[in-house]
C-alpha cells in the first residue's frame, strides 16, 4: 500500500508538473501576445514618429549645410583679405616715396647737358634707377598717359586747351604729374591737360 501510495504520489506530481507547465506556457503565450501587442503597438508610434524625426534630421542636415557654406565662405574671404593686406601693406611707404621720384625726374630736367654735369647727372640717373627697380619689385608700375584717351578712373584733368588737330580732340596733351598703380591698383591719379 505504501507503494501505491508513493506511486499516486508520483502521478499527482506529474499531473502537477503538467499542469504547472502547461499553465507556463499559457502565461508564456498571453505575454507573448501582450508583448507582441505591445510591439505592434511601438511599431505605429514609430511610423506615427518617422516623418517628425525625418523632417528633424532634414533640418539638422540643412543647418550643417548652411554652417559649413558660411564657415567655407568665411575662410574664402579672410585669405582673400590677407592677399591684399601683404599686396598693399607698404602703399602708405611707397605713396610717400612717389614725391621723391618725382623730384628726380625734374632734376634731370634742370641739370644741363655739359662735360661738367655729365658725372652729376649719371649718378641722379643710378639713383633714379635704383629706387625704380625696388619700387617696381614691390609692385608699383608707372602709368602712361601721353597722347592716349582721357580717362576720368586714371586721369585727372588740371586744364584743358585748344587741340592744334581734330584727331587730339579729347586725349592727353601733357602729363603734369605721373599716375602710378600699386598692383593693379591705382595708387596716384595723372595730373594732366587734355586738349578740346
Amino acid at each position: 500500500m505504501f507503494k501505491k501510495k508513493k506511486m499516486e504520489n508520483k502521478a499527482e506530481d506529474l499531473i502537477d508538473d503538467t499542469n504547472i507547465k502547461n499553465n507556463l506556457r499559457e502565461i508564456e503565450i498571453e505575454d507573448g501576445n501582450e508583448i507582441l501587442e505591445e510591439n505592434e503597438n511601438t511599431d505605429d508610434t514609430s511610423v506615427n514618429e518617422t516623418p517628425d524625426l525625418q523632417t528633424q534630421l532634414n533640418a539638422a542636415n540643412d543647418k550643417y549645410l548652411r554652417l559649413f557654406a558660411e564657415f567655407d565662405n568665411y575662410k574664402r574671404r579672410t585669405s582673400k583679405e590677407r592677399m591684399d593686406l601683404f599686396k598693399s601693406a607698404g602703399k602708405d611707404i611707397i605713396t610717400a616715396m612717389l614725391p621723391v621720384l618725382d623730384d628726380f625726374e625734374r632734376a634731370l630736367k634742370a641739370l644741363p647737358d655739359n662735360d661738367e654735369t655729365s658725372g652729376m647727372k649719371e649718378g641722379v640717373i643710378l639713383v633714379q634707377n635704383k629706387l625704380n627697380s625696388i619700387l617696381q619689385q614691390q609692385g608699383l608700375k608707372e602709368m602712361i598717359s601721353l597722347n592716349e584717351n582721357f580717362n576720368v578712373d586714371l586721369h585727372e584733368a588740371i586744364t584743358s586747351i585748344p587741340a592744334p588737330s581734330d584727331d587730339l580732340k579729347g586725349k592727353i596733351l601733357d602729363e603734369l604729374e605721373k599716375g602710378y598703380y600699386l598692383n593693379n591698383k591705382v595708387i596716384r591719379f595723372a595730373k594732366v591737360v587734355v586738349g578740346a
